[in-house]
């Protein structure tokens, strides 16, 4: 066979590799010609995975879906494994003659008077083998299987870099669903009911009725304050319920323009409107079979309200621009910090979606209402950020512990939260002082409840707080207490004395 004769060939096996997005199509479409135009029977290319070191048939001709799923190869197994061992491409005459031909896909008939010749070559990757290339036609004794294998190691070199980028594919894929998968477990751990912090009587109603209604499919509006943790109720009833395993979208309804939400929220079509140019899908469309939490609920428009109606009131929406009923199956969890009631009387919300929406409300209290939930959470942002800072910071400082009792929170857990990340990134003891505090806790303003002090009396307070941490921190040893506090033990001695603090007590 002359080379010059291959090159329509080699020009439509290269037409063939570049024509699909799909690497699978490409390489189907490869066997195929080959199939054609060397009056091949069966083909396939095969892959090498390099973690499990198996081989298997990723695309063939005349062989069977099943034998393809079902067959694998060890590398030095068979005639296959054998060259992608060794690199090196093996012809074989009669494949009846050849005791290494394994024939495991059983799509060779066992007849003698059907005889087969069997090419396979290596595909390479510099120098790694990646997989195989491998033809069988019926032996004819007139016909080169030398000029077969020149030719079909050059193919392989061809389609080498459409193997790669398939195996690169199958490798991300299955990273990504490990990943994914890592991650749905994390969301439902870390949604855990049992995670929302609080052991208060307002608290442990939210539980029951958050355990109440997850598993129905009953629409759930969270009323309460901002800042009191109305999204993590939300991601606990949706990572609680039957539809766990399904989208959970969320949608800040204030955060988005009013001319942009309902596009948001029910997609478009293409040139609905100047800018649409591609067609959108929607938000309640993506959470098809699964969760959707509409935060701020309260701030939508009319016109949004009148579609949001219909979704509850019938599963179905049409897009923006668009004509086609699209049906969706999607439970409907919604918050807001609004007086819907007033909204309501004053026809700024319509009464029919208020009392659609309204069907299981949870209120959520506000950190002034549940006082003993506030060392729970302070504690539990204390480790989360002194180990997000890398910091050895275990406890609060009396002082500092009055300070967040005496407080009244406006800003609920998000305002301690923030209050204790400062703190943490503030100190640089082993234990968070009231001056580690922002000043807004500091004043007292608002509450009449912590004393005003002199400027002497303040500096004698916060000496007599140092030595005591440091006393507690060293267990009475004053040596020690007086290196930590970076003064000379006499001078340690005569405060300790000054302020009636016995170091015996600390032992």
């Amino acid at each position: 066979m002359k080379y010059v004769e291959d090159i329509p060939l080699l020009y439509e096996i290269s037409e063939a590799l570049n024509e699909h997005l799909d690497l699978k199509k490409s390489l189907y479409q490869v066997l195929e010609i080959l199939s054609n135009s060397m009056n091949m029977e069966r083909g396939t290319v095969t892959i090498l995975h390099p973690l499990s070191n198996e081989i298997h048939i990723e695309v063939a001709h005349g062989i069977s879906r099943t034998a393809m799923e079902r067959v694998k190869y060890k590398v030095g197994e068979g005639i296959t494994g054998r060259v992608i061992e060794t690199g090196k491409p093996i012809t074989i005459p009669k494949i009846s003659n050849e005791p290494l031909f394994l024939n495991r896909t059983a799509s060779r008939k066992s007849a003698k008077d059907e005889e087969f010749s069997f090419i396979c070559v290596p595909i390479k990757k510099g120098n790694q083998i990646i997989g195989s290339l491998s033809v069988d036609k019926p032996y004819d004794a007139s016909y080169a299987l030398s000029d077969g294998e020149k030719l079909l190691s050059v193919i392989a070199t061809m389609v080498a870099r459409h193997v790669i980028n398939l195996e690169t594919i199958r490798l991300e894929k299955k990273r990504l669903s490990e990943e994914n998968i890592r991650l749905k477990n994390e969301l439902e751990t870390k949604y855990h009911i049992t995670n929302i912090i609080g052991n208060s009587n307002k608290m442990r109603e939210v539980f029951q009725m958050v355990s109440q209604v997850s598993k129905s499919n009953a629409t759930v509006l969270i009323r309460g304050e901002s800042g009191t943790g109305k999204e993590l109720v939300a991601n606990s009833i949706h990572y609680n319920s039957l539809r766990a395993k399904n989208r959970f979208v969320k949608v800040n309804c204030s955060a988005l323009p009013s001319n942009l939400i309902e596009s948001e929220l029910f997609g478009h079509e293409k040139g609905s409107f100047t800018g649409a140019i591609n067609q959108k899908i929607g938000k309640f469309e993506m959470a098809n079979k699964g969760s959707i939490f509409l935060d701020e609920i309260g701030s939508v428009s009319a016109a949004v309200q009148v579609k949001l109606l219909r979704v509850l009131q019938e599963k179905e929406f049409e897009r923006v621009g668009g004509h086609k009923t699209i049906k969706a199956d999607v439970r409907i969890i919604a918050a807001t910090n609004k007086n819907l009631e007033q909204a309501v009387e004053d026809e700024s919300f319509r009464g029919d979606l208020y009392y659609r929406l309204n069907v299981f409300p949870i209120y959520m209290p506000p950190l002034r209402e549940r006082k003993t939930d506030i060392l729970l959470l302070a504690d539990h942002f204390l480790e989360k950020y002194a180990e997000e800072n890398h910091k050895d910071i275990r406890r609060f400082s009396t002082p500092a512990i009055d300070m967040l009792m005496a407080y009244h929170w406006p800003g609920n857990v998000r305002e301690l939260e923030n209050c204790i990340e400062r703190a943490i990134l503030l100190c640089e003891e082993g234990v968070i002082h009231s001056y580690h505090l922002p000043p807004t806790l500091q004043t007292g303003i608002e509450t009449d409840t912590l004393p005003s002090l002199s400027l002497e009396d303040a500096v004698m307070n916060l000496e007599r707080e140092m030595i005591i941490d440091a006393l507690k921190n060293t267990r009475g040893n004053t040596t020690v207490a007086a290196k930590v506090l970076k003064t000379t033990v006499r001078k340690f001695a005569y405060k300790a004395k000054k302020y009636s603090v016995d170091y015996r007590h600390y032992r």
